[in-house]
């Protein structure tokens, strides 16, 4: 089948900032509790992947069984994310090749869980709008809808003007997978996270970019 447009996740998967959100996550956990144990921390690091800011800080309040708001939560874990993106963020390795690879051939966008803040901070950092011009969406297009549910891979397609059956979906995570595959995508999972089983559900795994290059679904021979 020949698609026609490829649509990324952000964090992870183009822009390196998994590392980051782990951090604020070590950060804010430390600050919320001094009991927890690596075990316990390093589940619950796993099942934030991918999520959204509210569901996330929904999923620390549950877990860590704080009296605070998910609203406090939240604007401190951005908080402490916003200095953190202060100190500077990269690409993931590779992407800017294949990008310039697939861009004259696929159309392209950009479909992710980021809240407005942390989005704005990327796309500042690292230019993505001249990567992919208006077509940066968020869960702020489709009324906070989050990864797992497909809105954002739907609406992403949408503006593009191409069915979902004709896109590929590249993410890093299995809540971002499963938004994917249930918009109706051809999904791939790259391995940034180290973590196989964020990805099982993808229908094609990668360790890195360079893997794509000479890949027949991104042969572009007329």
């Amino acid at each position: 089948m020949k698609y026609k447009a490829l649509i990324f996740d952000m964090d992870g998967t183009i822009v390196d900032t998994s590392p980051l959100w782990n951090a604020v996550t070590k950060e804010l956990l430390c600050r919320k509790t001094t009991s927890l144990c690596p075990k316990v921390h390093a589940q619950l690091t796993q099942d934030l992947h991918g999520l959204a800011m509210h569901k996330a800080c929904a999923l620390i309040k549950e877990r860590l069984e704080l009296s605070e708001h998910v609203e406090d939560l939240i604007t401190e874990k951005s908080a402490i994310a916003c200095l953190l993106y202060q100190k500077g963020i990269t690409f993931i390795p590779g992407f800017e090749n294949f990008y310039a690879f697939i861009k004259n051939n696929l159309k392209t966008a950009i479909a992710t869980n980021a809240d407005d803040a942390t989005l704005a901070l990327s796309i500042e950092a690292l230019k993505l709008d001249t990567y992919f011009n208006e077509h940066i969406y968020n869960i702020s297009h489709v009324d906070n809808i989050c990864k797992p549910h497909p809105a954002i891979y739907v609406y992403a397609a949408k503006k593009l003007g191409v069915d979902p059956q004709d896109c590929i979906a590249l993410e890093d995570s299995a809540h971002g997978i499963k938004s994917a595959k249930a918009a109706g995508m051809y999904c791939i999972g790259i391995n940034t996270s180290k973590d196989l089983e964020q990805l099982k559900q993808a229908d094609m795994i990668i360790d890195g970019y360079d893997e794509l290059i000479d890949h027949p679904l991104f042969s572009f021979k007329k």
